[in-house]
């Protein structure tokens, strides 16, 4: 992605925080075509032997899987808090609007999953971090139907090969850190966030 200078997230704890908090993510590869190819999914972070590694899974028809295993360098991108700013939040009038936001892209090399064993990894990971009180009922689940179930889905890893991190919010202008600060702490959610950004990274005096 286009990533000026200014807006290179300087502590790399930042993308993994993103990347946890936000794990809804988009995972984009190329169709037999040669077209970008996209999924919509949730991912889970490992941080193993000093590297990171992305686990998720598609249904069965998806042909994502089919694609990854073709060509398995793919780019995954997930998208944290982001809002319009107004150019009232300069002093002067010659400025224009904008949009901030948090994001990380990274680079990955994928490998589909295949056995049981992988894609119950896998899912256990996601139930723990979205429904840990399912936990015990998919335990309980006869062992033929779980079965049944991982057959119906292609699992993988995606091994980050490289990892951005971009935090635009204005940095570069600090005339207008004021006045954006107190607009984002009156607005909705994502704009609060953005405010608790600004603050962390010390643009709030």
């Amino acid at each position: 992605m286009y990533l000026p200078p200014q807006f290179v997230a300087k502590d790399p704890a930042i993308a993994l925080e993103l990347m946890r908090a936000h794990p809804f993510a988009s995972l984009i590869s190329t169709d037999d075509e040669g077209l970008p190819f996209v999924t919509h999914l949730p991912l889970h972070l490992l941080e193993e032997g000093g590297g990171l590694t992305l686990l998720g899974h598609c249904a069965k028809p998806n042909p994502h899987g089919r694609y990854l295993a073709a060509r398995p360098q793919a780019v995954v991108t997930f998208l944290g808090p982001h809002a319009y700013m107004t150019p009232r939040v300069y002093p002067d009038l010659a400025r224009v609007p904008t949009w901030n936001y948090l994001a990380v892209h990274a680079t990955v090399q994928a490998r589909v999953l295949d056995g049981f064993d992988h894609k119950d990894r896998l899912l256990k990971h996601l139930i723990h971090d979205h429904d840990p009180a399912y936990a015990d009922q998919w335990r309980g689940l006869e062992e033929d139907f779980q079965h049944k179930l991982m057959q119906g889905i292609t699992a993988f890893e995606l091994r980050v090969t490289k990892l951005q991190c971009k935090v635009k919010l204005n940095q570069h202008r600090p005339e207008s850190h004021a006045a954006m600060l107190a607009a984002y702490q009156a607005g909705n959610a994502d704009e609060q966030a953005l405010a608790g950004w600004m603050r962390r990274l010390g643009m709030a005096a």
